[in-house]
């Protein structure tokens, strides 16, 4: 296994056109009683700041800062704003966004206009690795929200059905930049219905690190007994252990990850009918293994996006982050690589409840022949009772 980077690649960029940038950000820190420690030469990108609060707690960032404006352009809408995403020469490849593998920084991918004072962040998970000299482009009417609000989330828009994964943008006003930095910590690697679904909670009031976790549930928190257990592994107290994992991002984003899932485990755990259900814990499988009267079944655990169709319908963006080179339908899933899927509806409900379906009921990919479509609704076809579906699935 390759060892993690411990710093991020550095490029060399205009001083000149990077500290209106800098500015803005240290100037937002320091707007709200935050006392900047560090920040590197703006002759350098990305960004980096380490900072102290006013409550003395202290951050550190990496920020890959570009402008962001509206300028018209031949052939584009005229109420198109963009962020141009370019460091060093065009190369055509692939540039990571370095993420510390300490959880010391956070990382932000954002655009900044200085002029009419407003920022816009991208999801650096999503979007690593990253093409230079490529725009990320939202609307004036998303500026407006910004800049009447101080604070506004939104589904980018995509030219077509199949251009990549939907993302969530969020945008802010200078005295939410704290806000921003916080909230970008808290919502490490979420899914992108997560993801809109902290932004609208940071919308309303601000993150603090005991409530930031969109998908933290209370019902599971380890039983007193095994938080004993591994207290005492780790040789700390249960309050520290607990502790630990809210500090430390890596550890919340790596716990977080298997709460909808652990969800799904125990509610199909009680269908009837069912034994030998397990986890698994393979990348780029199902999430659970089961039987079903005998019969083996897998499901693979999908999170619904935050908005809705006009209809109230829920919508599942089924497709895979990253597709393999050279193979564009590689991103998309097949009916074979599992026998059911199961959409977690909490990201709009707030609540961890399931709707089913077997994959062949759900509409093949328009171009790419023996995958499905990534543009799902949950319709009729979805359902809410789980042993139908395990019943049609194991074809009894």
């Amino acid at each position: 296994m390759a060892k993690p980077e411990t710093s991020p690649r550095t490029y060399r960029v205009s001083a000149r056109d990077k500290q209106p940038l800098i500015r803005f950000m240290t100037d937002a820190l320091h707007a709200d009683g935050c006392r900047i420690l560090y920040c590197s030469p703006p002759s350098e990108a990305p960004t980096r700041i380490t900072f102290e609060t006013a409550d003395g707690e202290r951050f550190g960032i990496v920020a890959y800062a570009f402008l962001a404006n509206q300028r018209l352009t031949k052939n584009r809408p005229d109420d198109e704003h963009r962020l141009q995403v370019k460091y060093g020469s065009r190369d055509g490849k692939l540039h990571e966004l370095w993420q510390d593998p300490y959880g010391l920084y956070t990382t932000l991918f954002l655009g900044i206009n200085p002029e009419q004072r407003f920022f816009v962040g991208a999801d650096p998970v999503l979007h690593s690795p990253t093409k230079m000299f490529i725009s990320i482009e939202f609307k004036q009417e998303q500026a407006d929200a910004i800049l009447q609000t101080g604070w506004h989330a939104w589904e980018r828009s995509r030219k077509t059905a199949d251009a990549g994964p939907i993302e969530v943008l969020v945008g802010g006003r200078p005295e939410r930049f704290l806000d921003y930095v916080r909230f970008e910590r808290d919502a490490l690697a979420e899914d992108q219905g997560h993801r809109q679904l902290l932004a609208e909670r940071a919308g309303h009031s601000p993150l603090r690190p005991v409530e930031a976790s969109a998908s933290h549930p209370p019902d599971l928190v380890p039983s007193p007994a095994r938080l004993h257990d591994l207290a005492r592994e780790f040789e700390l107290s249960q309050r520290e252990v607990m502790d630990l994992i809210e500090s430390a991002p890596r550890l919340k984003m790596a716990v977080r990850g298997w709460v909808a899932e652990e969800h799904l485990y125990r509610q199909v755990q009680g269908v009837p009918d069912v034994s030998e259900c397990k986890r698994i814990t393979k990348e780029g499988g199902a999430d659970i293994a089961l039987r079903f009267r005998g019969a083996p079944l897998t499901i693979e655990c999908k999170n619904v996006l935050r908005n809705t169709t006009a209809a109230g319908v829920a919508r599942v963006d089924f497709q895979r982050t990253r597709a393999s080179k050279g193979d564009p339908c590689s991103r998309y899933y097949s009916p074979r690589d599992f026998d059911v899927v199961a959409a977690c509806l909490h990201a709009v409900t707030e609540r961890w409840e399931f709707r089913y379906v077997v994959p062949t009921r759900l509409a093949p990919h328009q171009r790419c022949p023996g995958k499905l479509g990534n543009n799902v609704r949950l319709d009729e076809r979805w359902r809410s009772d789980a042993h139908r579906v395990f019943s049609e699935a194991a074809g009894l």
